[in-house]
């Protein structure tokens, strides 16, 4: 049977080397779960890093020239951005974990999360969701937009519900992409949707004709101090190396692997999690932990107790960084060593430290990895 790592280079390949040409005149279309192939649908693996994401923008740049694919790289970069604009405000996270319900109709709530509303496109998509664990990237802002705008829901709520269902769902995408939709990313410029919108990029499947498509940004006074980033890989000597479930980079984990006695991968469980994940993707998650583990001999897979005491001992390990989001927050919560040390992708360590606003991409990044 074919490993997941290679299931996901053979996805990007025949991807880069059939359908990316198409890619910007074709990606906002949602023409049903039958017809993917406007989209990469890659993002399930690049979410845990099966395959990351400067592989896959070098892969595709082998292949064709920069000019003519230059939209699929920017979107490629966008999950790059968010992922070191959320490693610069890290409180954010920790305030989006710590939202509170009020003032919320419980009868609409329990209308959006079973997809019953009066809102037949928002429905549908409720169910694909939670029967296909994926939404297109156009769909995943008309339905945030519904949720905010028309609905009248509180946007974590939302990320939440995204965060449950998605293969893909990413700490740092999801929680910023809600946040963009709702007007607080960027502040007021926020994304309504609106009927003849969703007929178009549908190819007229839907038109609602119930739509708040006049909607206000959302406003905040909460502003967030931007930390600087303190990536750098020690030679710390360590033998044992721990790797959790959104950072499974098979290629970095290979070239590592000889450093260390002991490899362990960890999941957590829903017990230890603050955002419970459905059925559907914490089986996901265990069929990825799985599948990567067998690739490197003598590794092993922790259960939470395990990976409680080992963070609790005084054993000397290092981490292949898992971000800002569910994982570490679990390590701070719960790791009392000292000898605990977090080890880096070279290209994060470089282009992470760039991601304080969207100028600084095209400057810094792309000249390094595009080397224009």
């Amino acid at each position: 049977m074919e490993d997941i790592h290679s299931k996901a280079i053979k996805k990007l390949d025949d991807f880069i080397n059939h359908d990316l040409p198409q890619y910007s005149r074709d990606r906002n279309y949602d023409f049903g779960i039958t017809r993917r192939n406007n989209v990469s649908m890659l993002s399930k693996y690049i979410s845990h890093r099966i395959i990351n994401e400067y592989s896959v923008v070098k892969r595709s740049l082998d292949r064709y020239k920069f000019n003519k694919i230059e939209k699929y790289i920017q979107e490629v970069f966008w999950r790059i951005y968010w992922k070191g604009w959320l490693e610069h405000r890290p409180k954010l996270w920790n305030d989006y974990l710590s939202y509170s319900v009020k003032n919320v109709d419980n009868e609409v709530l329990e209308k959006a999360y079973s997809g019953t509303t009066n809102i037949e496109c928002f429905n549908d998509w409720v169910d694909e969701l939670k029967s296909t664990n994926y939404l297109h990237n156009h769909t995943r802002m008309w339905f945030a937009s519904i949720w905010i705008f028309t609905l009248d829901l509180p946007w974590q709520l939302g990320a939440n519900f995204f965060m449950k269902h998605l293969y893909d769902g990413d700490a740092a995408s999801n929680t910023l992409s809600w946040r963009w939709v709702a007007g607080l990313q960027t502040i007021g410029k926020h994304y309504v949707a609106t009927s003849s919108n969703i007929s178009k990029f549908t190819n007229g499947k839907y038109r609602p004709n119930n739509l708040n498509e006049d909607a206000e940004p959302m406003e905040s006074s909460m502003t967030y101090d931007t930390n600087e980033l303190d990536f750098i890989n020690l030679n710390s000597g360590n033998k044992n190396l721990i790797i959790f479930e959104n950072n499974l980079d098979v290629e970095f984990i290979t070239k590592i692997k000889d450093n260390y006695e002991n490899i362990y991968f960890a999941l957590l469980s829903n017990d230890k999690r603050v955002l419970k994940l459905s059925e559907n993707v914490m089986t996901y998650k265990n069929l990825l932990v799985e599948d990567i583990s067998k690739k490197f001999t003598g590794s092993s897979i922790m259960v939470d107790d395990e990976l409680i005491s080992l963070l609790t001992s005084n054993s000397s390990f290092d981490v292949i960084y898992p971000f800002v989001g569910e994982n570490l927050s679990f390590i701070n919560n719960h790791s009392v060593s000292d000898h605990l040390n977090f080890i880096y992708l070279d290209d994060d360590i470089h282009c992470l430290q760039f991601c304080k606003k969207v100028s600084l991409i095209l400057k810094k990044i792309y000249r390094r990895l595009l080397k224009i």
